[in-house]
C-alpha cells in the first residue's frame, strides 16, 4: 500500500509542477487569437483523452516502462 501512495504522490507533484512551469513560460495570447486557440485546445483535450483511454486499455504503463530502463 506505501508504494502505491508514493508513486501516486509522485504522480500528482509531476503533473502540478508541469502545470505550474507551463502556465508560467507561455505568455498570454493576443484577444484576436484566443477565439482559434479555445477551439483547438478543445479538440488536442478530446484527442489527449482518447490517446489517454487507448494507453490505459493497452498498456504497459510509464511506470512499467521506467522500471524495465532503470538497471536494478
Amino acid at each position: 500500500m506505501f508504494r502505491l501512495e508514493r508513486d501516486v504522490s509522485i504522480s500528482v507533484e509531476t503533473l502540478a509542477l508541469f502545470a505550474r512551469f507551463w502556465l508560467t513560460t507561455n505568455p498570454p495570447l493576443p484577444e484576436p487569437a484566443r477565439a482559434a486557440a479555445k477551439a483547438q485546445a478543445g479538440e488536442r483535450y478530446d484527442a489527449f483523452i482518447v490517446a489517454l483511454g487507448r494507453r490505459l486499455a493497452k498498456g504497459p504503463v510509464l511506470r512499467q516502462e521506467v522500471s524495465e530502463d532503470v538497471p536494478h
